[in-house]
C-alpha cells in the first residue's frame, strides 16, 4: 500500500491560494452587499413615486366627483399609526414591508385621511431572486478562480523551491549547482540570479583557498627537507630528538594539507583491489605503533571487500589516532560484516562537530585536547573517495563512535535486493 499523500498547507502555495480566495470571497461579498442596497434603495424610491402619483390622482378624482379612484380608501383600518394624522394639505408616505403607503388628509382638521398603497411583492420577490443569484455566481466564481489561484501559487512556489533545493545542494558542498536561467523577469528570477552569484564567488574563493593550501604546502616540503637534513647533523642527545619530533609533525601536518587539497580539488582515484578487510584493519591499527583490541578481524577473515587498500588504511589509521589522541581509553575497534567501527571511551565528540562534520584546524571541544583537526577530516574525504559511509557519534553510556560501512559492489548490491 502506497502512504496517502497530503497536502501541506503550511506551505506558501496553499498560504498564497488561501489569500487569493479570501480575497475574491470579500470582494464578492462586498459586491453583494453593494447591489442589494443599492437595488433595494431603487425598489424604495420607486414605490414612493408611485405612491405619490397614485395619491394625486386619487385625490384629485375625490375632490371633482366626490367618489373614490380604484385602490384608494378613506381612514383604512390597517394604515400605519404614523399616516393617520398627517397635516393638512400636505401628503406623506409609510414603508412598511411588502406595502407603501402615502396619505393626505381631505379637507380641514378631523376630516378623513385618503389613502392609497403600493403593493412591492414582486419587486420584493425579485430582489430575494437577485440576491440567490448573486450568491450563486460568487460561489461558482469562488469555485473556478480557488483552482487558478491554487496553480498559480503552485507556479511560483516551484520555481522558488527550484531556487532553495539550489541552495540547498550549494550548502551541501555541491559547488556546480546551480538555478538556471528562469522565466520572467520578477523577484523570483532576482533570486535565483543572485543565489547562482552567490555560488560562482563561492566557488571562485574556495579555489583560491584551495591553490593556496596547496602552493603554501607543496613549497614547505622543501625547506622541510631540509630541516631533516639538519637534524641528522645535530649531536645525538635530547635536543636532537625534540628537533627531530618536530620536524617530523611538521611534515606530516604538510603531507596532510597535500592530501586535503588533492581531494578538494576531486585530483584523486581509488585503485580498487579485493582485500579482506579484517586483515587491512589489523595492519592499520598495528601501524600506528598503539596498543589497541582489535575484534573480529579474525572470526570476519573470510570477508574480503572491493576498495582501495591504502585509503582504507588511511581512514583506520586516522580514526584508531584521534581516539587515541583526543579520546580516552580503551579505544576499541571492532570488524563485523563490511563495517569498522573506532570507540573510545572518553569526552565524547562535541556537539558542533556532530552538527556540522569535522573542519580543518578545528579540534571542537577542548577537552579532547589539542590538535590541527585534519585527521577526521581526511579520514571523511577518504571515506566519501571510497563510496563508504563514515558516521560519528557519541555512545550512551560515553565515548566518541566512529563507524565506517564500506559499499557493496554493484553486482552484489544487485543479489542483495534480490535476496531481499
Amino acid at each position: 500500500m502506497f502512504p496517502r499523500l497530503r497536502p501541506d498547507f503550511s506551505s506558501l502555495r496553499w498560504k498564497i491560494a488561501a489569500l487569493a480566495a479570501a480575497t475574491a470571497f470579500l470582494v464578492v461579498a462586498a459586491v453583494g452587499v453593494l447591489v442589494h442596497a443599492w437595488t433595494a434603495r431603487d425598489i424604495r424610491d420607486r414605490a414612493e413615486a408611485q405612491a405619490f402619483n397614485s395619491l394625486y390622482s386619487a385625490m384629485d378624482v375625490y375632490r371633482r366627483t366626490g367618489t373614490l379612484a380604484e385602490g384608494a380608501e378613506l381612514d383604512p383600518a390597517d394604515l400605519p399609526a404614523a399616516l393617520r394624522h398627517p397635516a393638512d394639505g400636505e401628503q406623506h408616505t409609510a414603508y412598511d414591508i411588502p406595502v407603501f403607503w402615502a396619505a393626505q388628509r381631505t379637507g380641514g382638521p378631523g376630516s378623513p385621511v385618503l389613502a392609497v398603497d403600493y403593493q412591492m411583492g414582486t419587486e420584493l420577490h425579485n430582489l430575494r431572486q437577485l440576491d440567490v443569484t448573486m450568491a450563486v455566481a460568487s460561489l461558482v466564481a469562488l469555485a473556478a478562480a480557488a483552482p487558478l489561484a491554487v496553480y498559480g501559487a503552485g507556479l511560483l512556489a516551484r520555481r522558488l523551491r527550484r531556487v532553495s533545493e539550489t541552495a540547498g545542494r550549494i550548502s551541501a558542498g555541491d559547488l556546480d549547482a546551480r538555478t538556471g536561467p528562469t522565466k520572467g523577469h520578477d523577484e523570483v528570477a532576482e533570486i535565483a540570479a543572485t543565489v547562482d552569484r552567490m555560488a560562482d564567488s563561492l566557488g571562485q574563493l574556495l579555489c583560491t583557498e584551495r591553490q593556496f593550501t596547496a602552493d603554501v604546502a607543496h613549497e614547505l616540503r622543501t625547506p622541510i627537507g631540509g630541516l631533516l637534513a639538519a637534524a641528522d647533523l645535530l649531536p645525538a642527545g635530547e635536543t636532537e630528538h625534540l628537533v627531530r619530533a618536530r620536524v617530523r609533525d611538521l611534515r606530516a601536518l604538510v603531507e596532510d594539507l597535500l592530501e586535503i587539497s588533492r581531494l578538494d580539488a576531486g585530483a584523486e582515484q581509488p585503485v580498487r583491489a579485493r582485500v579482506p578487510l579484517g586483515a587491512v584493519v589489523a595492519e592499520a591499527v598495528a601501524r600506528t605503533g598503539l596498543r589497541i583490541e582489535v575484534t573480529g578481524a579474525e572470526t570476519e577473515a573470510a570477508q574480503t571487500v572491493e576498495t582501495d587498500p591504502r585509503r582504507l588504511e588511511r581512514i583506520v589509521s586516522n580514526l584508531v589516532v584521534n581516539a587515541h589522541r583526543h579520546g580516552g581509553p580503551p579505544v576499541k575497534v571492532a570488524v563485523k560484516g563490511r563495517t569498522v567501527v573506532v570507540r573510545d571511551h572518553g569526552p565524547g565528540f562535541p556537539a558542533d562537530l556532530l552538527l556540522n562534520g569535522p573542519r580543518r584546524f578545528q579540534t571542537g571541544a577542548t577537552e579532547r585536547g589539542t590538535g590541527h583537526g585534519l585527521g577526521l577530516t581526511i579520514a571523511l574525504g577518504q571515506a566519501r573517495l571510497l563510496g563508504a559511509g563514515l558516521h560519528l557519534e557519541n555512545a550512551p553510556d560515553g565515548g566518541a563512535v566512529a563507524t565506517l560501512r564500506l559499499p557493496f559492489p554493484p553486482a552484489e548490491s544487485c543479489r542483495t535486493a534480490a535476496s531481499a
